[in-house]
């Protein structure tokens, strides 16, 4: 039993881990949104710094770097001060990045709120994370990663069409201010509701690590970032960066396996535990497809369909839609068939779902795009769900810091990749077919090849155990030796 839920009543305990699920996720979603919205306003924002698009990339890549080099670090940190104080701060810094971003009156200063606001997000993210496993029993957390799931996969959907409103109607600066009641909000009810959970032992930091790491994943991320945009200029650039995450990534393992070294900042070990090995090589596989998917879909319906911004905001809202209503459904089906079964039958069937969107054309009626984004939401919402919830079914209590730290981690980078795989794919499509500008043939392209590498966590999720989960999704299946 969680220190929140331990004395209370069934319902009331349900109604604390809601309660805790959604403050949590309304930091989540404000944090998503804000990136999304951004992407749309940059052409705006460039004309108003009197630049070019091109150089309004760094407010991009300096909050992706300052949110790659921090979120190993989040687990320790929430050990160290406690996961509420921890989770108030990172609101509060990620609302002074806002405010300073706002007021910005140049570039420079503009990139130096967005690394503020990464510093906020790196900790945001993981640490709400680690409140709600830390505040829910095992049989709730299904259902609590339901909540938590859905606001913060709608903000990337939502953030095209909300740009372009800003953008169109208000001055750009407001895609700052908006953060600020919603930040105010999310204080107020965490000092309410949230429980100030930590470990009461402390291990020492891991400095060496955490440099080591933080350079990997800035460089790996500042690499894929660079890679997406499909340009031959900067083909050098982006694998120069790759490589250099690769060669930081390399001294870090060998780092972290010291024998007699400080506990690592980012524990392999971990790697060790079947259920979250797995969970972390599967649900990286599909989170390629899910990184590329916001930034393939409304490129296709804009550049290739011709479609405005609000129309295409609309049709992709059909995947939001479905992952809403995926959230009262996981629980039985997980409890129905287990996770095992179900993460192999839904990896093939969410594969072919988003396999589907290579089929859209310009002719193609808007009821039947919404339609197949409908079941697309409804097929990945169940896979994250099971996904996040089954990776810390046999972490012990005292790491689940380090597993959170080391999942948020890979999730960053996973969606990062599917946004460079797909665009990279869209870019070697053109380049095949001679095409001068992208052509809805090119998008077909994409979805294949970022379909085609999610189809791998098929065979990676047959290798759970068959009563993986079983303690949290209720599943009576046959007992067999593993």
């Amino acid at each position: 039993m969680s220190e929140l839920t331990a004395g209370a009543a069934p319902g009331t305990a349900r109604r604390h881990f809601r309660t805790t699920a959604l403050i949590i996720a309304s930091a989540m979603f404000m944090e998503q949104l804000d990136a999304t919205v951004l992407a749309t306003a940059l052409p705006t924002m460039a004309r108003s710094f009197a630049v070019s698009p091109a150089q309004m990339s760094i407010a991009l890549t300096a909050y992706l770097l300052s949110l790659a080099a921090l979120i190993p670090a989040s687990g320790w940190v929430a050990d160290r001060f406690g996961a509420r104080s921890v989770f108030s701060a990172a609101i509060g810094v990620f609302m002074l990045g806002s405010i300073l971003g706002a007021a910005a009156p140049t570039l420079p200063l503009l990139a130096a709120a967005r690394l503020l606001q990464g510093a906020g997000g790196a900790m945001m993210v993981p640490v709400g994370r680690l409140v709600l496993l830390r505040s829910v029993d095992k049989r709730d957390l299904v259902s609590a990663m339901g909540w938590l799931l859905v606001p913060a996969l709608i903000g990337p959907v939502l953030g095209p069409p909300v740009g372009g409103l800003i953008v169109t109607w208000l001055d750009w600066r407001w895609i700052f201010y908006v953060n600020i009641p919603i930040g105010c909000v999310g204080l107020a009810l965490t000092r309410a509701f949230i429980p100030d959970l930590r470990e009461e032992r402390h291990e020492p930091f891991d400095g060496r690590g955490f440099l080591l790491s933080g350079a990997a994943l800035a460089c790996l991320l500042f690499g894929f970032e660079t890679a997406s945009r499909a340009s031959a200029g900067e083909a050098p650039l982006a694998a120069l960066l790759v490589g250099a995450g690769l060669a930081f990534g390399a001294a870090y393992v060998v780092h972290a396996r010291r024998p007699g070294a400080a506990p690592p900042i980012l524990d392999l070990s971990l790697m060790r535990i079947p259920t979250f090995r797995i969970s972390v090589i599967a649900g990286s596989l599909t989170r390629i497809t899910q990184g590329a998917q916001p930034f393939l879909l409304p490129l296709m319906m804009q550049a290739g369909f011709g479609l405005s911004a609000a129309t295409s905001g609309l049709l992709t809202f059909a995947t939001a839609c479905g992952f809403v209503l995926m959230k009262a459904a996981a629980a039985p089906i997980l409890r129905r068939f287990g996770f095992r079964t179900t993460l192999i039958w839904n990896s093939l069937v969410s594969s072919l779902l988003y396999a589907g969107c290579a089929l859209f054309r310009p002719g193609w009626p808007h009821w039947a795009i919404a339609a197949v984004l409908l079941v697309c939401g409804l097929s990945m919402s169940l896979q994250f769900a099971a996904y996040n919830a089954v990776c810390y079914d046999d972490i012990p209590p005292a790491r689940t810091a380090a597993a959170n730290s080391f999942y948020s981690t890979f999730q960053q980078l996973m969606l990062s990749c599917g946004i460079c795989t797909g665009a990279l794919a869209l870019s070697a499509s053109r380049l095949a077919f001679g095409h001068a500008q992208v052509m809805p043939a090119d998008f077909s392209v994409a979805f294949l090849a970022v379909t085609a590498i999610s189809l791998l966590a098929c065979p990676v999720s047959a290798a759970l155990p068959h009563r993986a989960g079983a303690a949290m999704s209720g599943h009576r299946g046959p007992r067999r030796d593993e």
